[in-house]
């Protein structure tokens, strides 16, 4: 009897261990795929909210592409229970689908703050294709938009609202944007460079309530003046979608807690994506990544163990890189280790700063951001990042970085950090050619 897999979830880890588990398996299996939505990627909707894609170029797999897979599909359908004793899933239509193993890769969903009207008209999040679409039906050439949250999500968005020929202000409730991705030399800088070209910014603001204000919207905070405009995207965050999982016996923390091979607290459970609390590259703890890398990865290791390969993970790095207004702006691993060692320089008229930090002579966080239009600045995010990743020793080149940091080139080829990464692969393996996978990749 063919092997049954399970995926729930069809986002990037979801599809992605679908099509590690045909490429690995040496005898055809059954995959059954639940999503309340068709397949499509998150990291594109900005693309498709300024216009440059159309909505066809949105989806990952189609029907059409799924049943070449050989996938059965319940979509538009949720999980509603989970019993992996008995080896079933149960539906929020009440339909029991048996499995052999399973992957748990139900994402996350936005978070509106808690005020009220943030669900009334015009107030729209910016998370699933039907968000878009609202929020791209709301906006006109000369519309006031306005943003709660400056966090990485609004700012994935942020270009494509002033493409549109919006007027964007931005409120944030900590001292400063971006704050769980830069620190406040790097805040400071992208606030300046924003507001050079437009955009307005309120931090340190915390919203009391939203109102209807003569077919437009009033937002009122609890210290300085009201905010009018046309249109609101709450960007306040995201939650796990891990509440169905109650009473499964499936270990969950801040996600549910699995082994460098995916696995967990069930044997034949596994969970990727935003959903897994798995190892931190870094720290070498117990950490939840939600973001694109993190799910890929996750996606192709779980899917390379259900399809009965023994593949460990080494963990995942935090990665956050934005583009604003053509100014790059990205951080890796530590970055806000306060007992690491750190090193910094700014060139505010460029404007471009570094922040690394070390553990010992090795690098375990970095911060750049730089004009997109300097090759530096996008040759030095490659390279950081490959250093972070890499977590080889720098020994003396530490040392010309603390009084260098701009100068990433020397410190990145005398470490041999490119001979240590180009034969790294997440399976352990050369990467397979079109013509050598039955799924496209």
């Amino acid at each position: 009897m063919a092997t049954r897999h399970l995926i729930i979830g069809g986002g990037t880890a979801g599809i992605n261990a679908i099509r590690t588990i045909r490429e690995e398996e040496r005898e055809h299996s059954e995959i059954t795929l639940v999503s309340a939505e068709p397949p499509y990627s998150r990291m594109v909707l900005p693309y498709y909210l300024d216009r440059s894609i159309a909505e066809s170029h949105v989806f990952t797999a189609t029907a059409r592409v799924l049943a070449g897979w050989g996938v059965k599909t319940h979509l538009g359908r949720r999980a509603a229970a989970l019993d992996p004793k008995a080896g079933t899933c149960t539906l929020d239509d009440g339909t029991a689908v048996p499995y052999d193993d399973c992957l748990i890769a139900t994402g996350s969903s936005p978070v509106r703050a808690p005020v009220p009207g943030a669900d009334g008209p015009r107030v729209h999040s910016f998370w699933t294709l039907d968000e878009a679409r609202g929020v791209l039906a709301g906006i006109a050439r000369g519309s006031h938009v306005v943003m709660v949250g400056a966090g990485f999500i609004a700012f994935t968005i942020l270009n494509s609202i002033l493409s549109l020929g919006a007027r964007l202000t931005i409120v944030e409730m900590e001292p400063r944007i971006l704050p769980r991705m830069i620190d406040g030399t790097g805040a400071g800088l992208v606030e300046a460079w924003l507001e050079t070209h437009g955009v307005a910014i309120r931090t340190g603001a915390r919203l009391a309530r939203i109102e209807d204000a003569k077919g437009r919207k009033r937002l009122r905070f609890a210290a300085g003046g009201d905010l009018t405009c046309d249109l609101v995207i709450m960007a306040t965050g995201i939650k796990t979608n891990l509440d169905w999982l109650k009473g499964s016996g499936v270990s969950v923390n801040r996600g549910v807690v699995v082994d460098d091979r995916l696995r967990s607290s069930a044997d034949n459970v596994y969970a990727a994506g935003d959903v897994a609390e798995g190892r931190d590259l870094i720290s070498g703890e117990p950490a939840v990544h939600a973001i694109e890398p993190t799910a890929q990865e996750h996606g192709r290791i779980a899917g390379a163990n259900m399809a009965g390969r023994d593949v460990r993970y080494r963990g995942s790095l935090i990665i956050n890189i934005v583009e604003v207004c053509h100014l790059d702006v990205a951080s890796f691993g530590a970055w806000d280790d306060p007992k690491a060692e750190a090193a910094s320089g700014v060139r505010a008229d460029r404007p471009a700063y570094r922040k690394l930090l070390w553990r010992g002579d090795r690098l375990t966080g970095a911060i750049i951001l730089g004009p997109s239009g300097d090759i530096w600045t996008t040759n030095d995010v490659g390279m950081l990042k490959g250093l972070v990743q890499s977590g080889a020793p720098l020994g003396a080149w530490k040392a010309h970085l603390k009084k260098n940091p701009f100068d990433v080139k020397l410190a990145f080829i005398a470490s041999g950090i490119t001979k240590a990464l180009l034969p790294e692969t997440i399976l352990g393996r050369p990467a397979k050619a079109p013509g050598d996978t039955p799924v496209a990749v």
